[in-house]
């Protein structure tokens, strides 16, 4: 049975971003949007049947770029940036100039670390993301009834996804070894709409309601990859 009381939100990924299209960028939060992520943008916008009462983005480049269509349709809505950042375990080893295709072996050399307390220089650990994921709820569920739009990142939704999915909340290796797997498995591309619905509790009372791209102008057999 869906809640139909309680917090609500939709969590929109942002469009296609200029790391996701293979381009260099200039730090994990940088990546500006690429023409087809914009389009993408006024999708979701459009997606929108009434003002959501609240918006909010992470403070990365494309997560914002995406929200704005959303924030011009409806300028009269708050709009809060909140701790909702793509998960951003490379740190120090996300170059300056670099792309998604020459951070791939840091990426592969951190998942068979698989230490979920690690986190490298300018990084987080992955007990950190989902502690960021906890931190989301524990906020929707604070928030009265009425729809909450969150504009953030497809690794971070997974995250979410999977801790609600397994209750774990403290991974050890054997959890992230099994999230890892989850990845492999679950999709989210860019411009995805997962909602959550709340039953007047805490985080752990969070359903999720299977996520949409239909409004996309694009959509693809192979989704645009996320952004270590």
């Amino acid at each position: 049975m869906i809640d139909t009381a309680g917090a609500r939100a939709w969590l929109i990924r942002h469009g296609e971003s200029e790391s996701n299209a293979g381009l260099p960028t200039a730090g994990p939060g940088a990546a500006p949007l690429t023409p087809l992520g914009r389009a993408q943008a006024e999708r979701a916008a459009a997606a929108f049947t009434g003002p959501p009462a609240l918006i909010v983005s992470s403070t990365f480049v494309r997560a914002r770029e995406t929200a704005r269509p959303t924030r011009e349709r409806y300028p009269d809505v708050p709009y809060e940036e909140w701790p909702v950042e793509e998960f951003t375990f490379l740190g120090h080893l996300h170059g300056l100039g670099t792309t998604n295709a020459q951070r791939a072996p840091h990426a592969m050399a951190y998942w068979e670390r698989c230490d979920p307390a690690y986190a490298s220089t300018g990084g987080e650990s992955f007990k950190d993301v989902v502690a960021r994921t906890r931190d989301l709820l524990g906020r929707l569920a604070r928030r009265p009834e009425g729809l909450t739009a969150v504009f953030t990142h497809g690794m971070f939704m997974r995250v979410l996804i999977w801790s609600l999915a397994t209750g774990s909340t403290d991974p050890d290796a054997a959890a992230m070894r099994a999230f890892r797997r989850f990845l492999q498995v679950c999709a989210v591309p860019n411009g995805a709409v997962l909602e959550l619905r709340g039953s007047g509790g805490g985080p752990e009372d969070f359903q999720l309601l299977a996520g949409s791209f239909t409004h996309l102008p694009t959509v693809t057999d192979t989704p645009t990859p996320a952004e270590p």
